[in-house]
């Protein structure tokens, strides 16, 4: 999962600045694996690996599930619900975690003969997607759909999609059918957030010290049920991903809480507190290789600090900076990186988030609920349990 680009070659000074600039983007493929992504990659193992062996394909439980129908016969013990969340403010690499750690496994699996089936089967190991901006539940069957075809190469959903969508419903049934029959591993919903809708900037700003911060509000309950049964009935792991507050309305609407959270929960968090040693050991030494300067910046306590200054520890806008700074520096004829173009840097090309870091620095939930994704929610119970579930 680990990603380092090539380093500078060792003559950048005889290479143009404007190549240089081009030969810079490669810092944005730039990954260092978190000790939590590691837990995720985990958590995601165990889900696909735990559930396959409770979806047998000799048992008729398992057909009447993808049919639909009734069950015959069921088990003594009702296989378990596989669940987990991972939770972060924006830019905080949760969703190029998971893709990372999804990468890893192959996505389908060409099965030549397989019960019940005379022509072979295509399994489905994981799907990953966005919810749609949207959150009705039309929007959400069809992204699933245009995924689906996306990754198996099938036409199965392409009358559904030329269709009217009208019935979101009876779209996700369809699409949750196809999906069982090729036993699907794991199903992975990124920005959650988008089920709900948030109020308008202006009532959150007439909000008074001491209120209560608004709640999110549900777009389409259609689209929450659904969730719900693939979790209770379809046996398909699910994996939710989102921002602090579209996790704290998920979990507050769902009556079944728990179920969302049974294999896991990951946050994900800016570089700062606790956080800041992996930042100062790990983080910064690897991105102080990416210099495209004749004479680097030395890397050490006072550019960390100003680092984290800038960005509140956020990964997205710490190589956005790093980016920013050099573009900074190559405007000067000195082919060299100060630490005071990291401060021009911040003040021109990062001026449109200062607020955002300034209210992630505060840690004030009255600053941090301006803005959507930063809004803080109680998830300390989760976050303590599987913390001291790994430590085991």
């Amino acid at each position: 999962m680990v990603e380092f680009p090539p380093r500078p070659p060792k003559d950048i000074a005889s290479i143009p600045r404007h190549v240089r600039l081009h030969m810079l983007m490669s810092v944005r493929d730039l990954h260092v694996p978190s000790v939590e992504e590691l837990q995720l990659y985990e958590t995601m193992d165990m889900m696909i690996r735990q559930n396959y062996h409770h979806l047998q394909p000799s048992s008729s439980s398992t057909w009447s599930m993808i049919s639909g129908e009734e069950a015959r016969y069921r088990p003594p013990v009702t296989a378990p619900t596989y669940g987990a969340a991972v939770v972060g403010v924006s830019g905080s690499g949760k969703t190029q975690a998971i893709r990372r750690c999804l990468s890893t496994f192959p996505q389908t699996i060409q099965h030549t003969s397989f019960f019940r089936m005379v022509n072979g089967l295509q399994q489905v190991v994981w799907l990953s997607l966005d919810v749609p901006a949207g959150g009705k539940a039309t929007d959400l069957a069809a992204a699933l759909m245009t995924a689906w075809k996306k990754a198996t190469g099938s036409t199965r959903f392409d009358k559904t999609l030329a269709g009217e969508w009208r019935n979101g419903p009876q779209m996700l049934d369809e699409w949750r059918q196809v999906a069982s029959s090729h036993f699907l591993g794991l199903l992975h919903l990124d920005e959650i957030q988008n089920l709900f809708k948030l109020p308008p900037l202006k009532s959150r700003s007439k909000r008074k010290p001491g209120e209560p911060q608004p709640e999110l509000r549900i777009i389409d309950d259609q689209s929450l049920k659904w969730i719900l049964t693939a979790l209770n009935e379809w046996q398909i792991p699910l994996l939710v991903s989102g921002t602090p507050d579209g996790f704290g309305a998920l979990t507050k609407r769902l009556s079944n809480t728990e179920r969302i959270v049974t294999s896991g929960y990951h946050a994900f968090k800016h570089f700062w507190g606790d956080h800041d040693a992996a930042f100062r050991q790990h983080f910064l030494p690897r991105l102080g290789h990416y210099q495209y300067v004749a004479r680097p910046i030395a890397i050490n306590e006072e550019l960390g600090d100003l680092v984290l200054e800038k960005t509140a520890g956020v990964q997205r806008l710490i190589i956005a900076l790093w980016i920013a700074a050099h573009r900074v520096a190559f405007e000067r004829n000195d082919d060299d990186l100060r630490l005071g173009d990291f401060k021009v840097a911040a003040d021109t090309y990062l001026a449109p988030v200062a607020q955002a870091v300034a209210a992630l620095h505060s840690n004030d939930p009255g600053r941090l609920s301006m803005y959507e994704d930063l809004s803080p929610q109680d998830h300390s119970f989760w976050a303590q349990f599987w913390s001291n579930i790994s430590r085991n």
